[in-house]
């Protein structure tokens, strides 16, 4: 029997990871399970708790993870920590699979030391995010945040179907998408089904065939922002993206254009942000990520009438979950079967 320890939550759910590694695995397994109160209890950062330097974005504190985990080979997890003190507690421990695109839960070099293979999930809600990009892209393009909040205050907003306040189709407009990875490119695919004049900018990667075909150009930064009606941004944050949307960026960008982030919040320099929504240089936004998150309810962003808001659930779908922990089976599997990982770290 093969000792297996799943950390999951309540997105994450034991139960799906249990489920996948019974289908996936040849081996017979020893299974126990724990559920975290992630999205209903905050994460921690590593770099505010002792001990936990350089993670983030996990749940759980060192010593109940490690008691959980126990003389376990295996650890499936979601967001449980493991920090270099804790890995040298596990010495049974060989493989920890994160159901996540980037394992920032995880020491990795402490893992490496420490012979643990580490495995992710890449892409495993690329779907669900592309999909949210463009419904959020519509909710500010075609008035649909502007008609719903006027009848939820009983007002009817007939001058809405007026020439110079109505929306605009996709069809009519040029999109500009920052980043071609695995979201970025599904960004691409959905627009060009609308008709869509696709710009993209990413400098470490060349356009697929298909869609050098279909007319998708690849451009500066600095055209795609003069050029674009809706800028919508899927890069990873680096210390060479961080703030890449700042004061400068939001400048060069059209007078009335939109601005679209279902990435993550340290792209952009939302003081900046700020300034060309509140100046109307920006005609809206849509944010569905923010450089604190929780918002504080006192941020004056999200009192700002031209912006749509949600919070950090773009990646939240059914099919993230089942897809992640079956990709998370397939890798213990492989670890069982003496085979290399897929997505190793």
């Amino acid at each position: 029997m093969r000792k297996v320890a799943i950390i999951g939550d309540n997105f994450m759910l034991p139960s799906i990871f249990e489920q996948k590694l019974i289908e996936h695995c040849d081996e017979e397994l020893d299974i126990k399970c724990l559920t975290q109160d992630w999205p209903d209890v905050p994460m921690e950062h590593g770099y505010a708790v002792e001990g936990m330097d350089g993670l983030k974005e996990y749940m759980g504190t060192a010593q109940e993870i490690v008691d959980f985990i126990g003389d376990s080979e295996v650890l499936v997890t979601h967001l449980a920590p493991m920090s270099r003190s804790m890995l040298r507690q596990l010495e049974t421990l060989n493989m920890i699979a994160v159901s996540r695109g980037g394992p920032v839960n995880i020491d990795i070099e402490a893992a490496k030391e420490c012979g643990v293979r580490v495995v992710n999930t890449p892409g495993r809600n690329a779907s669900a995010v592309a999909e949210f990009t463009l419904g959020g892209i519509l909710a500010e393009t075609r008035k649909i945040r502007v008609g719903h909040e006027a009848l939820r205050k009983g007002e009817w907003r007939g001058d809405l179907y007026r020439a110079d306040a109505t929306g605009r189709e996709l069809n009519e407009m040029t999109v500009g998408v920052i980043g071609y990875g695995d979201i970025g490119k599904r960004v691409v695919s959905l627009l060009r089904a609308f008709g869509t004049h696709v710009l993209v900018h990413d400098p470490y990667i060349q356009l697929s065939v298909d869609d050098l075909k279909a007319g998708v150009e690849l451009v500066s930064f600095d055209s795609l922002l003069e050029r674009s009606d809706v800028v919508t941004i899927h890069a990873r944050v680096t210390q060479e993206t961080t703030h890449m949307m700042n004061a400068d960026a939001f400048a060069k960008m059209q007078p009335g254009s939109l601005f679209v982030n279902t990435a993550r919040g340290p792209l952009v320099d939302y003081d900046a942000l700020y300034e060309a929504l509140h100046s109307e240089h920006l005609g809206g936004a849509m944010l569905e990520t923010f450089s604190v998150e929780p918002v504080p309810v006192d941020s004056e962003l999200i009192k700002l009438p031209n912006v749509t808001l949600t919070p950090h659930i773009a990646g939240a779908s059914i099919k993230t979950v089942t897809y992640a922990a079956q990709q998370a089976a397939i890798e213990v599997n492989r670890f069982f079967n003496g085979m290399d990982p897929i997505n190793g770290k």
